[in-house]
This record gives C-alpha cells, structure tokens and sequence, in this order.
C-alpha cells in the first residue's frame, strides 16, 4: 500500500458554533477522534479553554473546584470548553450553577460516559444536550481509498500515517492502560485483552454472550458487563433489533460494533484484508455502520438505527427507524439473491425505501428497491437526501 503523507486538517462536518448557538453541549468522543483539534479550529479564540489533562489546572480544581467561576471570568468569554470533564465530574455542579446564573454556554468534552453515568454525575438536567464525534467520514476525506479505511479505519492520525499498524497498535495499548487499567474498569486485565481479540471477531454478528463466556473463561455477566466497558468508553456500540414486523417474530437480541474498522482488524490480528475473504465482507458492513451512525448524529436525525432478523434467520442489516433500510454486499456484481432479506423485509412492512449498497458500478431500481453503488448511497446520505 503506497505511502500516505501527512494532513494535519480534514474539514470536519460536525459544527461546534453552530450547535453552541442553541446549547450547551457535552460532547462525546473515543480517544484520538480530533475533539481537541476540532475546538482548536473552530473555537480558536472565541472560548476559554478549561484543560483537565494539565496537571495544575486538575490539582487546583479538584481542591477548590468553586474556582472555576474565576478561570472563566479571566478567560473573559461567555463561551467555555471544559476537555476531558470525566475527569473531574464534581465541576458539573459547578457548570450547572453558572449556566443558570451567569448564562454561559459550555462545550464539555469526553472520550468515556462511564465516570459520570456510573458516579451520579450531575447531568445538568437537559441544560445540556448531548453531541457525539466519531472518526473520519467519507465526506471528510476528499483523498478518499476504500481497501486503506477498510483495513486501517478512519482515526485523523491513523488514516493520515505512513505506518499507520504502528499507530493502531499504540492506541489499543493506550486504551488498556489509560482507559481500563488506570481507572480499575476490570479485575483481570489479561482476561479482558482476550475478551477484547473475541469481541472484535464478533463485530456485526447476533452476540451470543453465553458462548464467548465459555471462550474466555468468565461468566455471561461478566461478559455482558465487558461489552458495556465498550459501550460506556465508546469503543464500541450496539444495534438493536428493529421490532415493527407483525407476522414475524423477531430475536431480541443486539448486534455489537466496534466503533472504527482499524481498531477491530487490530484487535482481530488481521493484518491484510483479502478482497473476497468474509472479512472484508465484515468491514465493508462496518463501514457502513459507521458511515450510517455518524450521519444521524451530525444531521441531527432522531432516528433509531437497528437491524431486522427472523427466527429463520434471513437478516436485513441496517433499518433506520421507518425511513429505509440497508443490506449491504461488498460484491462488486450485486444480484435479486443478494436482495432475498430485503425484499421480505418489504413485504412485512412499509418502510419507502430500501437499498442494496454495494459496489457493483449499475444502478437500478426496482419499486421501493434500490440497487446502488456504496459511494453514491453515502453522498445521498451525507447531502440529507435520505431523511424526510
């Protein structure tokens, strides 16, 4: 794979002023998905900067934390961006307190949920919303190469590295140490890097948690209590079954993701992606997952994003709340076989639109079916043609 040079800038969708102009947000992201680059950019000058990752900014918090009322009014700004606020989740009471007496609007950053959904942080009560980053998007990647995504994902500094396994390798790394063993997530840190390598080979499959308990060697809970680490230090996301089907029964069970498709070939061990190997059929999913999960949260579309799954097991891979559906081939020659889950789908519901993405070059249309290459199925959906 040739060699890529460095580009520090990607134009990111996602649009701080613009969501501040309404709110205050918290804003969510995994580790190295750019948040602090992303404030650098777009806020610049316009906010004071509350940084918890340096040590005497934390310190003198963390002991007094009714002194970040006078950081902000040396900042001079009614605009304020607290990075990192798990890490610190006392100073919401705080914010709370200034957002309602002195009316500033805050930008507060996270890469993990879990410190404050599991301390009783102080959510703010809806004075804050809630906006999520995720690693680069095909919109965002006007150098756009699919097979590089596919096997290394889409973190800026990976996707944008000569070497870019060495990158992914220290990142997990960092995740163990940072993320799990400095905070004591799991007692058995061995045992979740094993749990980590299974998980990542079953990323897009119907979680089976009593089987991959038996493969690690720890009981379901704490199987299931592993995949909410994922979740909670958003690593990782699950997709729930779609339930509107009246004349089949669904499983209700959930599919798990993990959030960038080089995380989970590093976590897997995969090394190359062969093109017509079920891994790259896997990643291309993922993919699209991917691309599809951070279109509704930067477009701000209140829809659920599930799957469809009978008992007999035909599947439709991507149903977003009653807008359309999504079964995704990675053929480059799609046909009406590829199409079967699909089009029962279609008779058991009444969802417009349905879409085969792959990537055979041939488009067409069949009723509500649609045949249609993966890159313009994702200009479609980054331009917001597809939600009504």
């Amino acid at each position: 794979m040739a060699a890529y040079k460095l580009r520090m800038r990607y134009a990111r969708t996602l649009n701080l002023l613009q969501l501040l102009d309404k709110k205050s947000f918290f804003l969510f992201g995994p580790r190295s998905t750019g948040k602090t680059s992303l404030i650098e950019e777009q806020l610049g000058e316009k906010a004071t900067i509350v940084d918890l990752l340096n040590a005497d900014t934390f310190i003198r918090l963390t002991n007094r934390p009714s002194e970040l009322e006078q950081i902000i009014e040396a900042g001079g700004q009614k605009l304020v961006v607290i990075d990192e606020v798990q890490k610190l989740p006392v100073l919401l009471d705080e914010v709370h307190r200034l957002i309602e007496k002195k009316k500033i609007c805050f930008l507060l950053t996270g890469s993990s949920a879990r410190k404050l959904k599991h301390g009783g942080a102080n959510m703010l009560g809806g004075r804050a919303w809630e906006a999520r980053l995720f690693p680069l998007v095909t919109k965002e990647i006007t150098d756009f190469d699919l097979d590089r995504y596919l096997q290394f994902g889409g973190l800026p500094q990976v996707y944008t590295s000569a070497l870019p396994s060495e990158e992914l390798n220290a990142y997990v790394n960092v995740y163990l140490k940072e993320e799990i063993q400095a905070e004591g997530l799991v007692r058995d840190v061995g045992r979740f890097t094993k749990f980590l390598h299974l998980a990542s080979l079953s990323t897009g499959e119907v979680l089976n948690f009593s089987k991959l308990a038996s493969d690690v060697g720890s009981a379901p809970s704490t199987v299931i209590e592993h995949f909410r680490i994922l979740e909670d230090t958003l690593i990782g996301f699950f997709i729930e079954p779609w339930g509107r089907s009246k004349k089949r029964k669904e499983i209700s069970t959930a599919k798990f993701y993990l959030f960038d498709t080089g995380v989970t070939n590093t976590l897997a061990r995969v090394k190359h992606l062969e093109r017509n190997s079920n891994l790259y059929g896997r990643a291309f999913e993922q993919f699209i997952a991917m691309e599809l999960r951070a279109a509704l949260s930067y477009h701000r579309v209140p829809e659920e994003l599930t799957f469809w799954r009978t008992y007999e097991k035909h599947e439709v891979d991507f149903v977003i709340g009653e807008q359309f559906a999504v079964e995704v081939k990675a053929t480059v020659k799609s046909s009406d076989r590829d199409a079967k889950s699909l089009r029962l789908f279609a008779d058991e519901t009444s969802v417009p639109r349905l879409y085969l993405v792959s990537q055979d070059p041939i488009e067409r249309v069949d009723g509500r079916l649609h045949f249609i290459h993966f890159e313009k199925f994702l200009k479609n959906l980054w331009d917001g043609k597809l939600f009504s």
